[in-house]
């Protein structure tokens, strides 16, 4: 297939672009879940295409095709070019691709396509049957499992040829508790670019019994107290104040466009010293890593806040050549038929020196926030808004009531240049991240506890 892509790349510079590039996609994937002991669906989905974009006078043309015969890539290519073509108005931007000719295979340790099918559905059932094993009250028990084997290439009129391959795996339990016209429930997730070595550290029942306890306590959980309060978040929330408000406002194609509240503002104070936010897409094992993002640009380390200060965006091959930086390998797609966007990978906050017992030690009044449901994205804003399964009241150093479910708000960098302690625990949740509300790529964000001040509303 690379020497097709070859083929097809060749054929295109010879019908007048600026650039271009083909990108051939393999996903094979397998779904499981099931609910109150019973399996509930597998599925079982294997899809491939070739994506063919050109560039020219500063516009785009894409066209993909699932039919891979030489004539129908060559069609495809065609349109590719036409609608690039169509654009009246020029813009003069050049294309700097990094240069890469590279083979990559992930370094995992099992192979989820080597692991029997029946000993996944029996894990399943095992962590299904824990959750309603734990308590009586719990009326409800759900888990699903997913793997994903994508296997790329992709050629540019630049020299780059690249082949390489992602897993992804996944399980998730979701225990719902009942009890005197009350209804809760909570969650365990463990994903990530591993293989089959990240299901096999899961025990079913210690993870089951724990997670389903966590729904029944929720039970007889306090209402949330309400107002502008000293605030700790944990390492899940924390990573939503960095993915969907300064993140999504991160990507420079929206702040080429001038719809991001941090366009203009590099070089500026946007938090405390204590606060440092990274996009890494080389973590080992994280659900968002990437060897190379849709363009083929080898994914990297960028900081966007250092010390409080704003250093810079993310980018694909566009707006760094718009800005006149390098491109740091964000430029992603959700598969062949998708248009690539800028996009996050593992975003997160980096953790400081305070251990999680000294930060609510050094805390006379305030909240423990933790586990996060929802957030909500606003790069034009800056607003944020999140909402927290459960926490803690914190009194004098000590915590104490566990109160159930409520809202995060604020105005993103108000809450940044209060931020006083940051711990070195430090976790990455994975999931998914769209665009808007489409356009879907694997993420993970994270980071450490934070203190600050932010507004809290009841549950």
């Amino acid at each position: 297939m690379l020497d097709t892509l070859e083929k097809l790349v060749d054929y295109v510079r010879k019908l007048g672009v600026d650039y271009c590039d083909a990108r051939f996609e393999r996903r094979e994937t397998l779904q499981i879940s099931t609910a109150n002991g019973s399996i509930r669906a597998i599925s079982r989905n294997v899809r491939s295409g070739v994506s063919v974009r050109t560039f020219l006078n500063g516009h785009w043309g894409y066209a993909s095709s699932t039919e891979l015969s030489w004539e129908t890539l060559k069609s495809a290519a065609e349109k590719a070019v036409k609608i690039a073509k169509s654009f009246k108005n020029e813009r003069k931007i050049d294309l700097n691709p990094i240069v890469v000719e590279k083979k990559y295979k992930p370094p995992i340790k099992i192979d989820p396509r080597e692991i029997d099918l029946k000993e996944k559905i029996d894990l399943l059932l095992e962590l299904d049957k824990a959750q309603r094993k734990a308590d009586n009250r719990i009326v409800n028990s759900n888990v699903r499992y997913r793997e994903l084997y994508t296997n790329y290439m992709l050629v540019n009129s630049k020299g780059s040829k690249i082949e390489w391959t992602e897993i992804r795996i996944g399980i998730v339990a979701v225990p719902v508790s009942f009890e005197a016209g009350k209804m809760q429930s909570s969650y365990f997730v463990k994903s990530g670019t591993r293989g089959y070595e990240l299901i096999k550290e899961v025990d079913p029942n210690v993870e089951g019994e724990k997670v389903a306890k966590e729904a029944v306590e929720l039970l007889s959980a306090e209402k949330p107290p309400g107002g502008y309060l000293t605030v700790i978040v944990d390492p899940d929330i924390a990573g939503l104040l960095a993915h969907e408000v300064m993140g999504h406002a991160s990507e420079a194609d929206e702040i080429v466009k001038k719809r991001s509240f941090l366009t203009g503002i590099v070089g500026e104070k946007v938090g405390s010293e204590l606060v440092t936010m990274v996009d890494d897409g080389t973590i080992p094992g994280a659900h968002g890593t990437i060897p190379f993002d849709s363009e083929g640009t080898p994914s990297s380390r960028t900081v966007i806040i250092e010390n409080g200060v704003y250093k810079g965006y993310m980018h694909n091959l566009e707006t760094a050549a718009m800005m006149n930086v390098k491109p740091t390998g964000n430029g992603r797609a959700q598969d062949y038929n998708r248009r690539v966007w800028v996009r996050m990978t593992n975003t997160f906050f980096e953790k400081g020196d305070w251990s999680l017992e000294e930060i609510i030690s050094e805390t006379k009044e305030g909240l423990l926030a933790m586990k996060a449901l929802e957030g909500m994205e606003d790069p034009v804003g800056g607003g944020f808004e999140a909402r927290a399964l459960k926490g803690y009241i914190i009194k004098k150093g000590e915590r104490k009531a566990l109160v159930r479910s409520f809202t995060l708000t604020g105005k993103a960098l108000d809450i940044l240049k209060t931020v006083d302690a940051v711990s070195k625990d430090f976790e990455l949740q994975g999931g998914y991240c769209g665009k808007g509300e489409e356009d879907f790529v694997p993420v993970s964000t994270g980071g450490p506890y934070m203190r600050a001040k932010i507004l809290i509303g009841g549950g």
